[in-house]
Formats: structure tokens, C-alpha cells, sequence
């Protein structure tokens, strides 16, 4: 990408007050009521449109997310606007959304269950978001640093796959499991392939071709915006949406039996007869149970698993962004336990930055924190003024987006590019892939974590001691530095010492020498005398290493 005095062209100024370091400063000239012209422009070509699908995607997994968690199904909408409005404001990523995440529904129901009561869990979401506060301050966020690429790309390309199997039910018309749930297993012996099996014979030919319209409509779109600029102006996806609303309309004018009419196949968002009954769906939590061990534990594991959560969606976020911008962790730490209190004062549930939000984000065209800032905002409108008209789209044409952003994420470009890598990218990319699409986030990340360390023990493992003999001497080199990998290549290369000689052991081009190294040599000396071996010491002392041992 050419750049323009170190930014791409035709990028948006910085935000007002945003701290933000990486652009060329704005001129007086530029600045209109404290908002920049290119700024403003980017908004309405731009971020707008952008917040607009995020927000429509994001309507249906919120709601499906409290539901499935066994909390008001407004909790979920009270996460979204906070996500939105507030941890975009004080984030300092780019297309990072945060909202309700799928990988907090099992601690969520299970954490309502055990405490009895919503506001009793209410509390703990607040203590979570001060423990993330705690975290950022203790730059707790670095931790994400250490996951590999190929495994962050694994998981992009896994979370694409998932989207689009969890997909194919709602475009046939089943909606059974609720939007936005991406475990493989459900209930029983029902897992995404068999749901995909079941959903064929009672496909419902008025979701089909809803699905298949909007499909359709984001493809011709993106073949258009490339030649007319006028369709540059509206989102390919926000016409996919109006389509599937203007077709099962017409459906219940000219053929009801094609009709989308159903609660359960059409969005659902709580409708109030007026603003007291909208704002009476806030609850406040319930702090007299702070005694409550249970209380504690739960806000823990919330902290935690939202935490890891959203280190691994701002690392997936900074990989999407057209940009390549970077984001830190412990400001994003900072600013989701910040949400987090606010959800739960609020009645919220617990938030984390969220990669399917954020890849309909940068898919839309997202290019700074407006876009999720405007979801926020959307939310919140909709839930209070118009709940009658967004419930009127199909879950079929939301389904044909998350389809065509799940494409996004995994296409076969990708596995090609990896592949070519060499196997020790790939391997670990696809254990990743299949460990996620099988199992879930969380659990597929730290499996790829862990064949990535094994890769990473196997190419340090050899090659990082040299053995040099002659006559009755023997030189023994250190090529690189040595950690506990290296450690049973070291008790070989010892043992292989013939009797008899004289051994020189030298660390000169090691920078670092793991404790279990020298441990190592220092068991071999004990034996070393009983087969007259005499051992000299070349920049080889452990009270001038470095060690990482606490």
C-alpha cells in the first residue's frame, strides 16, 4: 500500500481527544466544530454505514445470547449499547466490537443458577469488570503477545467455518438453536452437522429464498462497487436486510404459505408501550450478597474468560484491519472492565470484543471506533423507539450475511498461502482450525497453543550445541541460547563425552543459559571424575546469567 507522509491515502483523520499517535496532525483548517472534514466524510461514506450492519448483526446475537444464558433478553441488548457506546470510547483498537459473547453463555447460565437470583449475579459482573481494571493496570494484556500467528489466523479461518455451518439451519428456515450459538454439540446427540442433516427435509422454501436473494444481492454488490460508484454509498448487507423484509412482505400479500411469520424465525426484540416500561427493564445488582464466596468465584472466572476473550479478538481485530494497525491490550483490558461495570450497574450481561461483530465490521468498510459506536447507538434507538419494525426481519437474510462474512474469514486463499509456509505454520493452523470448528474458542485456541510450542521445542531442540573432538580434547559450543528444550540434547552430548578427556564447555555466543542447563552440567561433573574426565569452564558462570526462575 502506498502511503502519503507515513498513512494510507485517503484515510480519516484522528478522532477529537482520542490520544492517538499514528496519524499526520489535522490542520485548524480541517477542523470544523472539533470534528474533521475527512473525518466527518468518513462517517457518512464510511463508519455510518458500517455501524448500520454491525448493528443489525448484532441485534439478533445479543438477544440469542441472553435467552440462551437464561437472563432477560433486554440484558443482552443493555451489553450491546454498553459495548457499542462505551468500551468503544474508551478502546483504543480501530474495528474491535464489543458486545455479549457466545463463549460466556455456559458461565453466565451456570453462574445465575448457583446464586440464585439475576441481581445476586449482577454483582459479580461489576467485580469482574474491576478485576479487568486491575489487569490493565497490571499490563496483564501483554499475555496475548505470545499466541502465534498461525494460530490467530487459525482461529479467523475456524470462527468463518463455524459461522457458516451454524448458518445453514436459519437459511433453511430452522431456528431452532439461537442466533449466534457456535458450539458444535447441543443437546444430546445434536451437534452442527446433524442440525444441518435435520434442517434439509423441513426447509422452508420462503426462508430459502430469502437466503438465496440476499446472497445473491451481497455478491452482485460487491461486483458493482468495484465499477459504480453510487452503490459505494449503501452497504451491500443493509440491502440484503431491506430485501429479505420487502420479499416476505410481499409473500404475505401474494403467497402467505411462503411467509416468514413465525416469533422464532424473525427477530425479536422486546416491545414496551412506553418509555417507563423501557427503562423499568434495567435492574441494578444486588451488593448485600458480596459475602457470598460464590459471588467472588463467578466474578473471577468472568474476568478471566472475558479477558482471554478479548485478547484474542483485539489480536484477530489488528489482523483484520485493512490498515494494519495495532491496538494495546491492557488499555483494551481498561476499557472492557470499565464496560463491564457499567453493564452490570446497568443490568447488563458480562461483554468481551467479539470477532464475528468485528469481522462484519471490517466488512462493511469499518475504519475507526465510530462504526462500533454507532452500533451502540443504533441498539439503543431501536430498542426504545422502533422494536416493531426491526422484528420484522427474517433471521433468514441475517443468516445470508454471517454467511458472506464467514466466507470472508476462511477463504481458500488462505489455506493456500499458509500451506506454502511450510509445516510448521500449517500444522498448527489446522489443528486450530479443527480444534475450534470441534470443540469451541477457547478450548481450539489452546490446543494450536499448544502444537505451536511443540513446533517451537522441535525447532530448538537441535542444532544448538556444537561438538568438536581431538586427541584427548573435546570443545563443546554453545551456537545460540539454551533453555530447558535443550536440555536433553545437552544429557546426550555429555554422555557421548568419551573417558579420558579433557572438556571444554563454552557459552560465549550465549546470550542466556536456561537454570536446567546448568543443572544438567552439574550432574554430569559429579559423575565426570570417575571416568577421569577434566572439565573446563569457558564464559560458562550461572551467577552472571539471567534467569527466569522465580
Amino acid at each position: 500500500m502506498e502511503l502519503k507522509d507515513g498513512v494510507p491515502p485517503n484515510y480519516p483523520l484522528p478522532l477529537p481527544n482520542s490520544g492517538w499517535r499514528d496519524f499526520t496532525p489535522t490542520t485548524a483548517r480541517q477542523r470544523t466544530a472539533g470534528v474533521s472534514i475527512s473525518e466527518r466524510k468518513s462517517w457518512f461514506r464510511h463508519d455510518g454505514p458500517a455501524g448500520l450492519v454491525v448493528f443489525l448483526v448484532a441485534l439478533p446475537l445479543c438477544l440469542g445470547i441472553a435467552l440462551s444464558s437464561g437472563a432477560p433478553p433486554f440484558a443482552g441488548v443493555i451489553a450491546g449499547v454498553v459495548g457499542g457506546i462505551v468500551v468503544s470510547t474508551l478502546s483504543g483498537s480501530h474495528v474491535s466490537v464489543s458486545g455479549p459473547a457466545v463463549a460466556l453463555v455456559a458461565i453466565v447460565a451456570g453462574s445465575i443458577q448457583t446464586l440464585g437470583s439475576y441481581k445476586a449475579f449482577l454483582a459479580s459482573v461489576v467485580l469482574a469488570g474491576i478485576f479487568q481494571l486491575v489487569l490493565g493496570i497490571l499490563r496483564a494484556g501483554s499475555i496475548a503477545d505470545y499466541v502465534p500467528n498461525c494460530v490467530i489466523r487459525g482461529m479467523l479461518a475456524a470462527i468463518g467455518i463455524v459461522i457458516i455451518l451454524k448458518q445453514i439451519p436459519h437459511a433453511l428456515g430452522s431456528d431452532q438453536d439461537f442466533e449466534g450459538d457456535f458450539s458444535f454439540f447441543g443437546n444430546g446427540t445434536q451437534n452442527t452437522f446433524t442440525d444441518i442433516v435435520n434442517s434439509v427435509p423441513s426447509a422452508s422454501p420462503g426462508a430459502v429464498m430469502i437466503a438465496l436473494v440476499s446472497l445473491l444481492i451481497l455478491i452482485a454488490w460487491d461486483r458493482l462497487r468495484r465499477r459504480v460508484s453510487l452503490v459505494k454509498l449503501f452497504p451491500g448487507p443493509v440491502a440484503a436486510v431491506l430485501s429479505g423484509v420487502a420479499l416476505n412482505q410481499a409473500f404475505a400479500l401474494w403467497a402467505p404459505h411462503f411467509q416468514m411469520k413465525e416469533r422464532e424465525h424473525l427477530v425479536s426484540l422486546p416491545v414496551v408501550q412506553s418509555a417507563s416500561a423501557f427503562f423499568a427493564q434495567f435492574q441494578a445488582p444486588d451488593f448485600s450478597v458480596l459475602g457470598n464466596q460464590a459471588v467472588w468465584i463467578a466474578a473471577i472466572t468472568i474476568a478471566l474468560f472475558a479477558s482471554v476473550e478479548t485478547l484474542l479478538s483485539l489480536e484477530a481485530a489488528d489482523r483484520l484491519d485493512p490498515y494494519l494497525r495495532t491496538s494495546s491490550p491492557n488499555r483494551e483490558l481498561f476499557a472492557q472492565g470499565t464496560g463491564n461495570i457499567v453493564s452490570g450497574m446497568l443490568g447488563g450481561l458480562p461483554l468481551a470484543s467479539v470477532v464475528v461483530r468485528t469481522s462484519a465490521n471490517v466488512y462493511a468498510g469499518g475504519q475507526t471506533r465510530w462504526a462500533a459506536f454507532t452500533h451502540g447507538v443504533l441498539l439503543f434507538i431501536a430498542a426504545l423507539f422502533i422494536p416493531g419494525v426491526l422484528n420484522l426481519v427474517p433471521l433468514a437474510s441475517l443468516a445470508a450475511v454471517l454467511m458472506a462474512v464467514g466466507y470472508k474469514l476462511t477463504k481458500v486463499e488462505l489455506y493456500k498461502t499458509i500451506f506454502r509456509d511450510g509445516y510448521a505454520q500449517f500444522l498448527p493452523f489446522i489443528v486450530t482450525v479443527m480444534a475450534i470448528v470441534f470443540t469451541g474458542l477457547l478450548t481450539g485456541v489452546l490446543v494450536g497453543l499448544a502444537v505451536g510450542l511443540l513446533f517451537v521445542i522441535l525447532a530448538n531442540h537441535h542444532d544448538a550445541i556444537t561438538v568438536v573432538s581431538q586427541d584427548r580434547f573435546c570443545l563443546m559450543r554453545f551456537n545460540k541460547d539454551a533453555t530447558f528444550v535443550n536440555k536433553s540434547e545437552m544429557r546426550r552430548r555429555l554422555r557421548d563425552v568419551p573417558d579420558n578427556t579433557h572438556l571444554i564447555i563454552d557459552g560465549t555466543k550465549a546470550l542466556y543459559i536456561d537454570r536446567d542447563i546448568f543443572e544438567a552440567v552439574e550432574d554430569f561433573r559429579k559423575s565426570a571424575s570417575g571416568r577421569n574426565i577434566a572439565i573446563e569452564y569457558k564464559h560458562f558462570d550461572s551467577t552472571e546469567r539471567p534467569s527466569t526462575r522465580i
